[in-house]
Parts: C-alpha cells; sequence; structure tokens
C-alpha cells in the first residue's frame, strides 16, 4: 500500500489566494512516496473452522434418533425381519407402506444403528443377516401370517425377486430366509383355539378327568397341547 504526501518549502510571505501561473513557478513541490506493510489476513476465519464440527453435530444427533427409534419399535414387537431393499424406489416404499396394516412398521436404516440398538437384548439373534441393504420390518401382532402377507403380495405383484427376505427373529430364534415358510404358515390364534375346542370335545371321562384336576395342571396342559399343535404346523410346513 503506497501514500503520497506533498509539501512546500517555507516562505516569509503567503502566496495569494489566487496565485498566476507564473507565483506557481516559484514554489517547488517534492513527492515522498512511503510503503506501508500489507495486512495479512488469516488463512482461514472461525466460521469455517466451525463448520465441519456443526455437521459432525448433526450426523451424531440424527444417528442417536434412529437408534432411539428402532428401540421404540421394537417395544411390543412379536417379529423383526429385514428385507434387502435394494434397487426398490422411493415411490417402491411408499407404495409398500401403505399396504402394510398399522400394526406393522417398515423402517429403513443402517445395519451398524440396528445393531446398536438390539445389542444386549433377544433380538441380536438377527445379526446374521446383517450385510447389504436391508429395510427392518417390525410386527406388532401375534398373527404373523397376516403380518408378512402384505410383504409377499407386494413382491410377488412387482416380481421382486431379488427383494427377499433376509432373516427374521420370533421367539428370540432366528430364521434365515429358506425358513420362512414355516412362519408364513403357523396356525392363528383362532384356529390354535378351535383345535384346541375341538380336542375338548373327546370322550367325555378325559374331559372330566382333566378338569378334576388342580387348575394348574389343568392349564399346564392346555399349554402342552397348544405347543404340540404348533410344532405340528412347523413341521407340516417344513415338508
Amino acid at each position: 500500500m503506497e501514500a503520497s504526501l506533498c509539501y512546500s518549502p517555507s516562505s516569509k510571505h503567503p502566496p495569494p489566494l489566487l496565485p498566476s501561473l507564473s507565483s506557481r513557478s516559484r514554489f517547488q513541490t517534492q513527492t515522498l512516496t512511503l510503503t506501508l506493510p500489507k495486512s495479512r489476513l488469516p488463512s482461514s476465519s472461525p466460521s469455517r473452522r466451525a463448520a465441519p464440527s456443526i455437521r459432525a453435530a448433526i450426523s451424531r444427533a440424527k444417528k442417536e434418533a434412529t437408534v432411539e427409534a428402532v428401540r421404540k419399535e421394537l417395544e411390543n414387537c412379536y417379529l423383526l425381519a429385514g428385507i434387502r431393499y435394494k434397487g426398490l424406489t422411493v415411490k417402491q416404499l411408499q407404495e409398500l407402506r401403505g399396504a402394510l396394516p398399522e400394526s406393522v412398521k417398515l423402517l429403513v436404516a443402517k445395519n451398524t444403528l440396528v445393531g446398536k440398538a438390539i445389542e444386549g437384548t433377544p433380538w441380536e439373534a438377527l445379526k446374521p443377516c446383517m450385510s447389504g441393504m436391508n429395510a427392518w420390518l417390525f410386527v406388532h401382532t401375534e398373527e404373523i401370517p397376516e403380518a408378512l402377507k402384505p410383504y409377499r403380495s407386494f413382491q410377488k405383484e412387482r416380481k421382486l425377486d431379488d427383494n427377499d427376505f433376509t432373516g427374521a427373529v420370533f421367539e428370540g430364534r432366528f430364521y434365515a430366509p429358506d425358513e420362512f415358510k414355516a412362519l408364513e404358515t403357523m396356525p392363528s390364534r383362532a384356529e390354535v383355539y378351535a383345535k384346541l375346542l375341538g380336542a375338548l370335545q373327546g370322550p367325555a371321562l378325559s374331559l372330566v378327568t382333566t378338569l378334576q384336576a388342580p387348575a394348574r395342571d389343568v392349564v399346564l396342559v392346555l399349554k402342552a397341547y397348544v405347543k404340540k399343535l404348533e410344532d405340528e404346523g412347523e413341521a407340516a410346513a417344513l415338508q
């Protein structure tokens, strides 16, 4: 940065207000040039340095919110399944959500975040299917076949053979993709009750004998019979 200073030698008589050209020539004008150092600005402003930390904080907050959303969906959840959603469009995901009943929720989240949410819980058995791009199906009803049916219909109508289930956890057990038939053909609660009533209409002597037993024994007998029916249903589905 340069600045120019002009001065004139002192004179006993001040020049007239409007000097003539000849009188102006009597004054010598000298120019002094000063060079001032240029001000140096900082290489980066504080606002630019703060931007990455702000973005990191926002990203961390989003991840924590996703983990919390998964944990909330796990409350009163009977089944959690993974669906390979690679290749699905946003429109298709919206259509799928619209086809699901209110008792079933679809959530798209990274495997690492879901893994963090299920860590230390019975749902941790789902980890074998945590690879690739998954959408997660949370079933909040005991009617498992009815809950899985809408996605199967959606998959079949749009010919999404590559977008199959990657696995599921039900009652603490992991079900691989080739075991889903057992889940989709499980008897409903109504069917179990109907079979149970049919069994109770057997020989009168057997029924009376059962009813004469202590209440605790009756409950145990009923639970054992329901378990037998469920096992028979799963065995038939695997054949």
